[in-house]
């Protein structure tokens, strides 16, 4: 293809718009782009789509290459399966299908599955999508949430799911919620008052944690927690397995929660407090009676296990059932044993424990990489579990508790030879002297002579863990001579609670340092050069790129920031975004913080008559938890700043929100990408 000299990009009008922060005027002159409902904002999506579109659709290799990535997602994929009352369900995509349906079968039958649930049929183009299912303990009804467009908003519907029948009218205007039932009788739920003006980009402030009687309207749905009186951002609740306990965890940020317990066998019983901490975590993962489990980070960093009794629950008595280790724990229980599951170099390690804590056994995995599920009911004899690496597919084993043995469940066919790629984890030091570490996959024999694509991709915030996965589309990138490469950045979860500080508020930079030493770890070691590397990143990754590419626009030849956070000065004024801040701190906090983020702010940081790398921004119109408004106005400074020969474009996807809704969806993205 021959590349144009130059691009005509659609104009961006500038308007007058001045934020004033600690005294300081903040000229923000394409403020007028947040307003997601306005006819301009509309028709600015369209001429910029357009110009993008053009440009893609002359590249004469990217229908072959969107064929590639089809055929490569064209397989059968089966989730693990799991118990509810006489049936077993699991998740199927026979490859295409846009969205995978949830089958099942009785566990004393022989007989084939059967579709239970269909998310295909929620509408003709795939942008209705399932996002969980929650089952009454007796399996008799279910309670499942859709989202419309990929937003976070949700529906809820309830189905009998002996003969498949809708129970009620549906509920709506649900957000950031799991469903708990209580009994038969209806669910816990939690969302906030819809606001007023455009529910995708106005702030969401205070959760309620509601309970639905079924066949009741929701108006008069009671409030358990939350709300005005109890200002939090984020609720959630669950139920215990003997449904005698509800389990309130209440956040103001993304670190941590005070945690409530409540007896539902006593009317109007009090909440008991286990932890009083916001940015503390305390999760329950099983209880006997009275006797809570819980996996917290307090005075544990890596994570611990301890047990404490209701009766007094006061954190000098709680008992210590799995001590922390060098390694971050997380764990499940199922069948009365315990599952550690340790991350160590960004690696699984499982080990089962008995309810007191003794080692039993260290479970075998089948090779370096990611496994998940570990635990079950109470009662369960067996469970499932899915391991998975960057060329292994996601597998399904079965797990017997008593002989603590696996057997192989599922295993996908998928168009690809893994013997040819090979997987490094290399350690890296950062600006700092931080050691790092960084997984590199590529073919096998690929020589290193500075002139490989390479595509890094990172993540770096919210205790967030990069850990090995298996995509399709990334084998098309692998098949044709790049290298993926991705590395744990400070602010990740991959060490624990103190990697995770190190990469937040007035310590951010430590994480785009962290990034910028991986790319040139590459071009030093010969893996790429600056002409062959991509930077790549979503949400908090899409800001980790936007920072790097301004920082260092010379490093890499590609820059993806994809739904990134882009205007640090006003992220906390949109949606939930205001509960990002024990991350990222806000500019009112004081005139440090306001300089600090003002300078690595990508949207502010973009200098006039710089040659920025070859950029791509991908947002979506539904995205409602990092606004697209931060793509727009990023991409429209950018357009205005760069001075150079490569495209800087944005890419809006339409009907998807933070992450594409459908495969059909995902495919044409991830050939854009490439």
């Amino acid at each position: 293809m021959e590349e144009p000299e130059s691009y005509t990009y659609p104009v961006t009008e500038k308007k007058a718009h001045i934020d004033t922060y600690h005294d300081v005027d903040v000229p923000d002159p394409y403020h007028w782009l947040e307003d997601d409902m306005s006819d301009e904002t509309t028709t600015w999506v369209t001429s910029q789509n357009e110009v993008t579109d053009g440009f893609l659709n002359k590249i004469d290799f990217k229908d072959q290459l969107q064929s590639r990535i089809e055929e490569l997602y064209d397989y059968e994929r089966v989730s693990a399966p799991f118990k509810e009352g006489k049936y077993e369900y699991f998740y199927k995509n026979s490859g295409l299908q846009n969205h995978s349906v949830v089958y099942r079968s009785e566990i004393e039958s022989k007989e084939e599955p059967q579709i239970f649930l269909d998310p295909n049929t929620f509408s003709e183009d795939g942008t209705v999508a399932l996002r969980g299912m929650f089952f009454t303990e007796d399996a008799s009804m279910v309670a499942y949430m859709i989202t419309e467009g990929g937003s976070d908003w949700r529906k809820v519907i309830v189905m009998d799911t002996e003969n498949k029948q809708i129970v009620e009218d549906t509920l709506k205007d649900v957000k950031f919620s799991g469903l708990a039932w209580k009994g038969n009788e209806g669910f816990f739920y939690s969302s906030y008052d819809k606001p007023k003006g455009s529910e995708l980009s106005q702030k969401t402030q205070f959760h309620k944690l509601k309970f639905h009687k079924l066949n009741t309207d929701q108006s008069t749905d009671e409030l358990i927690y939350g709300g005005e009186k109890q200002p939090n951002r984020y609720i959630n609740a669950g139920v215990t397995e003997d449904e005698n306990y509800l389990v309130v965890y209440a956040s103001q940020n993304t670190s941590g929660s005070q945690v409530y317990v409540r007896d539902l066998r006593k009317s109007n019983s009090p909440f008991i407090q286990l932890q009083d901490d916001y940015f503390k975590r305390a999760s329950v993962m099983h209880n006997e009676g009275s006797t809570f489990y819980l996996l917290t980070n307090i005075d544990a960093p890596n994570y611990k296990l301890v047990s404490v009794d209701l009766k007094n629950p006061s954190q000098s008595t709680w008992k210590e059932i799995i001590p922390e280790t060098d390694n971050v724990l997380g764990i499940g229980s199922g069948g009365g044993k315990l599952f550690a599951d340790y991350l160590v170099d960004a690696k699984t390690e499982v080990k089962q424990y008995d309810m007191e804590g003794n080692l039993e056994k260290e479970i075998e995995l089948p090779g370096i990489g990611t496994a998940y599920g570990f635990g079950g009911k109470k009662d369960d004899k067996d469970f499932y579990y899915g391991f998975t690496s960057f060329t292994y597919p996601t597998t399904i084993f079965k797990y017997d508790i008593a002989k603590g043995s696996s057997e192989l469940y599922r295993q996908p066919d998928v168009d690809f030879e893994p013997s040819e790629y090979e997987v490094n984890q290399v350690f890296y030091n950062s600006k700092d002297g931080t050691r790092v570490p960084m997984f590199i996959v590529h073919k096998k024999g690929l020589k290193m002579n500075g002139k490989n694509p390479t595509y890094l991709y990172a993540y770096g915030g919210f205790n967030i863990s990069l850990t090995p996965s298996f995509s399709p589309s990334r084998i098309a990138w692998l098949e044709n001579g790049g290298i993926y490469v991705m590395p744990n950045l400070r602010g990740g979860g991959e060490y624990g609670e103190e990697w995770h500080l190190a990469g937040t508020k007035m310590k951010k930079q430590n994480v785009f340092d962290d990034f910028i030493a991986a790319g040139e770890y590459l071009i030093s070691n010969k893996y790429t050069s600056s002409d062959y590397l991509a930077i790549a990143g979503g949400s908090n990754g899409g800001l980790l790129v936007g920072a790097t590419m301004t920082q260092r626009p010379e490093l890499a030849k590609v820059a993806l920031p994809a739904v990134g956070v882009m205007d640090m000065l006003r992220y906390h004024t949109f949606t939930a975004g205001a509960g990002w801040a024990a991350d990222y701190g806000t500019a009112e906090d004081s005139p440090e913080m306001f300089q600090y983020l003002k300078k690595y702010s990508p949207y502010h940081a973009l200098k006039d008559g710089t040659a920025y790398p070859a950029t791509m921004v991908t947002t979506a119109d539904h995205d409602d938890r990092v606004v697209p408004a931060h793509s727009f106005k990023f991409a429209a400074r950018l357009q205005e700043a760069h001075n150079g020969p490569n495209p800087v474009m944005i890419r809006i996807e339409t009907n998807a929100g933070h992450g594409s809704v459908s495969t059909k969806q995902q495919i044409e993205l991830q050939a854009d990408i490439y």
